[in-house]
C-alpha cells in the first residue's frame, strides 16, 4: 500500500503503440511516458517514425524524456572512465535541444499534448517559451539548486542524472524561466538508486537521484531566499499538474474536492540527513544541507498521515482519477 494518492505512466515502446488509444479509462494512469533517448531501463523509442506513432495513437498527455539517441551514441567516445565531469559533455546541450525541437514538431503536427520533463538547457528554455499551448514543461529542484562543476566535485556520481546537471549559465536560465513563468511544473524526477550502484566507476554508475522527500524543503528554501514566490510554487506543484493531466478533484482547496493538504512551516529549519530518508536508497544529494521551510503535516483523503516527520496510521492512498 501507499500512503499518498498515486498514478503511474504507461511506458510507450515501438511495439505497443496500438494500445495507447485504450488508455483513456485506465484507472491510475496519468499519461504516456516516452524515452526519446536511453536513460536507465529499456523503454526507448528513438526512431522518428516510432515517436510519430506514439503521438498519433496517444489518448493522454505524452510525457517525454527528451534527449536525442543518435547524438548520444555519436558522442559516447567523449566519456572518460572514472570522470563523471564528462557526463554533461557526453549528454550535451545539442542532444537535449535537438530532441525537444523534434518532439514539439511532432506533437504540433498531431495536435497532441506533450509535457517535456526535466528541462536543463538555456536553448530549450528559449525555444519552449516560444512554443506554449499544447506543450508544457518541467524543471527539477536539483537543476535549480546545483550546477557544474561544483556538484560533481562534491558528490561525484551521486550528482549524475539524465539530462545532466550543467554549468551555471544553464542554471541561471532555468531561474529566468521560473521568474517569467515559462515552465509549467516542478517535478522531482525521483530515481532512488542504491549506494552500491551509485558507487560503481563512472559510466557504470546509474543516473538519477531521489527527490520526493526533499522537493518541498528545497523549494521552500528558494521561496525564503526570494527566488520564487509561494503563489508560483503552489501553481507549479499543485494547480498546473492538475490542469495538464486532467486530475479529478485535486489541486485546489474547494468544496467537494478531496481533502489532500500539505501543511508547511515556512520558518522551520531542517538539516537533511541520509538516515532520515524514507526511500529505500537511504541517501540524499542534500545530505548535511540546511534548508528553511519544510512540511510539518500531510492530510491524505481527509486523514492525517504525517505529523512532525512521523508517519501515522496505515497506507490508504488511492489511484488518482482523471477527467
Amino acid at each position: 500500500g501507499m500512503y499518498c494518492n498515486h498514478a503511474f505512466y504507461f511506458g510507450a515502446t515501438a511495439e505497443n503503440c496500438d494500445t495507447l488509444e485504450k488508455l483513456k479509462d485506465l484507472k491510475g494512469c496519468c499519461g504516456i511516458k516516452l524515452f526519446a533517448g536511453s536513460s536507465t531501463g529499456n523503454l526507448l523509442v528513438d526512431k522518428e517514425d516510432d515517436i510519430e506513432k506514439v503521438f498519433k495513437h496517444a489518448s493522454k498527455v505524452v510525457a517525454v524524456h527528451s534527449e536525442d539517441e543518435e547524438i548520444l551514441k555519436l558522442r559516447k567516445k567523449l566519456i572518460e572512465k572514472g570522470n563523471v565531469k564528462t557526463h554533461p559533455i557526453w549528454r550535451n546541450e545539442e542532444a537535449a535541444i535537438s530532441s525537444t525541437r523534434k518532439i514539439v514538431k511532432i506533437a504540433k503536427r498531431h495536435n497532441k499534448k506533450a509535457h517535456i520533463l526535466h528541462i536543463t538547457t538555456k536553448e530549450e528554455i528559449d525555444f519552449l517559451s516560444q512554443n506554449k499551448g499544447n506543450i508544457t514543461f518541467e524543471i527539477t529542484p536539483q537543476h535549480l539548486t546545483m550546477y557544474a562543476p561544483n556538484c560533481y566535485d562534491k558528490l561525484g556520481s551521486y550528482a549524475q542524472m539524465n539530462p545532466p546537471i550543467r554549468d551555471k549559465s544553464h542554471y541561471d536560465r532555468l531561474w529566468y524561466a521560473i521568474k517569467n513563468n515559462y515552465n509549467d511544473t516542478i517535478g522531482s524526477d525521483h530515481a532512488p538508486h542504491l549506494k552500491i550502484n551509485k558507487d560503481k566507476v563512472y559510466p557504470d554508475s546509474p543516473s538519477g537521484m531521489p527527490g520526493v522527500q526533499t522537493l518541498l524543503p528545497v523549494m521552500l528554501n528558494h521561496v525564503n531566499n526570494g527566488k520564487i514566490k509561494l503563489e508560483q510554487l503552489i501553481k507549479l506543484i499543485c494547480e498546473n499538474p492538475v490542469k495538464i493531466f486532467g486530475i479529478k478533484n485535486k489541486g485546489y482547496i474547494k468544496k467537494n474536492f478531496d481533502a489532500d493538504f500539505t501543511i508547511v512551516d515556512l520558518n522551520k529549519k531542517i538539516t537533511i540527513k541520509n538516515e532520515d530518508m524514507q526511500s529505500k536508497c537511504g541517501w540524499s544529494p542534500y545530505n548535511g544541507d540546511t534548508f528553511i521551510g519544510t512540511p510539518v503535516g500531510t492530510i491524505v483523503n481527509g486523514k492525517i498521515k504525517m505529523k512532525n516527520g512521523k508517519l501515522l496510521g496505515d497506507p490508504e492512498g488511492k489511484p488518482l482519477e482523471f477527467n
